[in-house]
């Protein structure tokens, strides 16, 4: 049976590596739309207090900034796809971790049937000794 409980052992430590997996991507894509939050906030705040005598500049400003809101957009999706992905292979993880468990139990209660048929033949055998020696 300790060869159950290992297999148990190591699953559970594959879906707590993917969980934590998980979680930092998580983490990286939140903080990746806080940039991009932060980015469309600054444009917004650089748009409203602009001097039309310097559109020119804020033109500028405004196109360097698209191409960062993209490029942080594009990392983003990126992180949303490994994302994805890590929801897969934790998904599967827990199938895994699952069968082993159920493998487990039959085992066990293998086992039990086991025992319990040598405990009844047990029982049978000196039921018929009491019986022949009773005689």
């Amino acid at each position: 049976m300790s060869w159950a409980k290992s297999l148990i052992k190591l699953s559970t430590y594959e879906v707590e590596v993917l969980q934590k997996r998980l979680a930092e991507i998580g983490d990286r894509r939140r903080q990746a739309e806080m940039r991009l939050a932060m980015l469309f906030a600054q444009g917004e705040a650089e748009a409203a207090q602009a001097d039309p005598s310097t559109s020119g500049d804020l033109l500028r400003f405004l196109d360097a900034l698209k191409g960062r809101k993209q490029q942080i957009q594009c990392e983003i999706e990126i992180i949303m796809a490994e994302e994805a992905g890590a929801r897969d292979a934790l998904a599967q993880a827990f199938e895994e971790q699952k069968k082993y468990e159920q493998i487990a139990e039959q085992a066990r209660l293998m086992e039990l049937k086991v025992q319990a048929k040598v405990e009844s033949a047990a029982m049978d055998e000196l039921g018929l000794r009491k019986a022949g020696g009773g005689r």
